[in-house]
């Protein structure tokens, strides 16, 4: 191999090492301080509203702190932190995945189109589907264990998880490879998400790259955090029926006579119409919201420091 080649060997290798270092970093940062939020919002989706609140209208504030209040008082403190285990086991594949296959393709893209400048919206669509479905794929059963955890303290007469290992192998067992990657169709749907967040977030850097005269890996950490918070908010509002009916079928298990609450995507989408109506695709939704700002700013602005810092440090 010649010396170029093997130079442009390591530039990817260490390329792709940064993305996935600097994405699963940032995952595993802002899982850990928004856990309490996750759990929340996972058991509005799958159990609804506390029942110690008489509408389902309630506001978000007050939904929140009715059930910071029920879990603390049933669970204690660890319950806030219930699934954090496998969160963080699932979300570092998940952004490591995700950042290294979404830049791995805006590379092939650009080499394919010969153009230096920005992608256009639609590769750029392109290249955050193929990391959405790549994502999805690896990680289902990771998510499903997540999803578990962080609800069967409200699954009264269901023997409890032990441990991450412990649920997968139990679940394999018990429900197949359909209990491990329940919930998948709805998470490839969910695709759509990431589809819109990275061409939006990138189109804003862009922006803010433009009017101040440098490059988008030159703006400041304000700037990120306004660019993935607006985009994920923006996601979120058009996809979110999708998480409901995903945590409701990674949730459901089977019960003591082996029956499934759902036979599938149809059936649950079915179920939550008749009995909940059309906010019920909209169920945790403004808990969510109240999430995806931090959310959106922690992991994003940590994946870019984090990365400037590694292309900074890492020899060439």
């Amino acid at each position: 191999m010649s010396e170029g080649g093997g130079r442009g060997a390591r530039d990817k290798l260490r390329e792709a090492a940064c993305n996935a270092v600097a994405g699963g970093s940032a995952g595993v940062i802002s899982a850990t301080v928004l856990c309490p939020l996750d759990v929340i919002k996972t058991r509005l989706q799958v159990y609804g509203i506390p029942h110690n609140l008489s509408s389902d209208r309630a506001p978000a504030g007050r939904v929140i702190i009715s059930g910071f209040q029920q879990i603390l008082r049933n669970e204690g403190l660890p319950g806030l932190y219930r699934g954090l285990s496998p969160t963080i086991v699932a979300l570092f594949p998940t952004w490591a995945v995700t950042f290294s296959v979404y830049n791995h393709m805006k590379g092939l893209l650009h080499s394919k189109d010969g153009n230096d400048g920005a992608l256009s919206i639609q590769a750029n669509v392109i290249a955050a589907s193929c990391a959405g479905i790549a994502t999805a794929t690896a990680t289902n059963p990771l998510w499903v264990v997540k999803t578990r955890l962080q609800t069967q303290g409200m699954r009264p007469g269901v023997v409890p998880y032990q441990s991450i290992l412990s649920a997968l192998l139990r679940i394999a067992r018990e429900e197949g490879i359909r209990g491990l990657y329940s919930g998948l169709l709805p998470s490839l749907v969910g695709v759509a998400h990431v589809a819109i967040q990275f061409p939006v977030y990138e189109k804003v850097k862009l922006y803010f790259a433009k009017r101040d005269n440098t490059t988008v890996d030159n703006i400041s950490p304000t700037q990120v955090a306004i660019c993935s918070s607006g985009s994920k908010v923006t996601a979120s509002i058009i996809t979110y029926p999708h998480e409901v009916v995903r945590s409701k079928l990674q949730e459901q298990g089977r019960d003591r006579h082996g029956a499934l609450r759902y036979s599938g995507v149809a059936d649950c989408i079915k179920q939550v119409h008749q009995k909940e109506g059309f906010h019920g695709f909209y169920r945790g939704c403004a808990t969510n919201l109240l999430r995806t700002t931090p959310n959106a700013v922690i992991t994003f602005t940590s994946y870019e420091m984090i990365n400037r810092l590694m292309h900074q440090f890492l020899p060439l």
